[in-house]
């Protein structure tokens, strides 16, 4: 690739597939960049599983999805830690990693299912079901989390559920998500309002029409999507499962109902697995990119904070999820 340092061009070999060679000069630059200033700045990037190829299989150190970021932020040795997700998961970084810079490169890198739920409306859920266990997904704020007995994970709540022991528990925010591990439990799930706008607009005919058209199709669905979605997929699960599912099962044809570069990420490993992408984009995570990933590492820009008293509390939740 002319005008393309080597390292730039060594690393478009991981991508090819799934990235047209002529948009590869565009990232190029901001690649070199990138790799330039984590040296400098001894950084590291974790990228969630919905960024796009050129950051998640290019740029980033840690790749995974919420839980597994969450658990090897611990393990982080860099002074700095950008992460290329929502700003949730850059303060869940951040109670893990109190002493250390993280950045998110855009601020606006919000989320439908955090701003459902306020830490005032989880006051009120434990005045009216006291006594009750409160297991928050990670998909909130900090103040959220501050309020909650226990963090979960699309790929965890079914065992953090149980791992309370008690036959009641309040899961907040994401309805669907709470709908789907009910299903899985004899604990009875008090479930809230919120839901993730990338999943919930998957509908069953979705299923019905990829099924009819491509005969064969292995339909993997997350379970924040709607319980008569789940219901008739082959397979639902967190992105990791999904991803774990792709690499031991081999479908021949396969669709990921889910953010739409799952599949792209997924198929760099899997060239030989045939990918059928109706996706739905997620806007906020779509908003961080190489760019501004350079430009948070070049400025410093963007760090987070969280006022110590709310942190610790938070931590708290988060760190007896691991601990399940």
């Amino acid at each position: 690739m002319s005008g393309i340092s080597p390292s730039a061009a060594a690393l478009y070999s991981r991508v090819e597939k799934v990235i047209p060679a002529i948009e590869w000069p565009a990232f190029a630059d901001d690649i070199d960049a990138i790799l330039r200033l984590k040296r400098e700045r001894n950084a590291v990037i974790l990228a969630h599983n919905y960024q796009t190829p050129e950051i998640f299989h290019c740029v980033a150190d840690i790749v995974g999805d919420s839980l597994a970021l969450a658990r090897k932020a611990m393990d982080v040795e860099a002074d700095v830690i950008v992460l290329a997700g929502v700003h949730f998961m850059a303060e869940t970084a951040k109670l893990l990693n109190p002493g250390k810079t993280v950045l998110i490169p855009d601020m606006g890198a919000g989320c439908s299912l955090a701003d459902s739920i306020t830490p005032e409306d989880v006051r009120l859920m434990r005045q009216r079901y006291p006594g009750v266990p409160i297991v928050t997904y990670v998909n909130t704020s900090a103040a959220v989390k501050a309020e909650s007995d226990i963090c979960c994970t699309s790929g965890n709540a079914k065992a953090v559920v149980e791992s309370l022991g008690v036959p009641r528990v309040i899961m907040l925010p994401d309805e669907y998500l709470a709908q789907n591990i009910a299903a899985q439990t004899d604990v009875e799930i008090i479930a809230w309002k919120g839901h993730c706008e990338v999943h919930e607009r998957f509908t069953p005919e979705d299923i019905r029409e990829l099924r009819a058209a491509h005969p064969g199709v292995t339909v993997l669905a997350h379970p924040e999507c709607p319980p008569e979605v789940v219901a008739v997929a082959d397979f639902a699960g967190s992105t990791a499962a999904m991803s774990d599912y792709v690499g031991k099962e081999k479908p021949a044809r396969v669709v990921l109902m889910t953010e739409c570069s799952m599949s792209d990420n997924v198929a760099v490993d899997h060239p030989d697995v045939e990918f059928i992408r109706p996706c739905n984009l997620c806007p906020h995570m779509k908003r961080i990119t190489l760019a501004n990933i350079r430009s948070a590492l070049e400025q410093v820009r963007h760090p987070v904070t969280i006022e110590p008293e709310l942190s610790q509390r938070a931590r708290l939740a988060v760190e007896r999820m691991l601990a399940v």
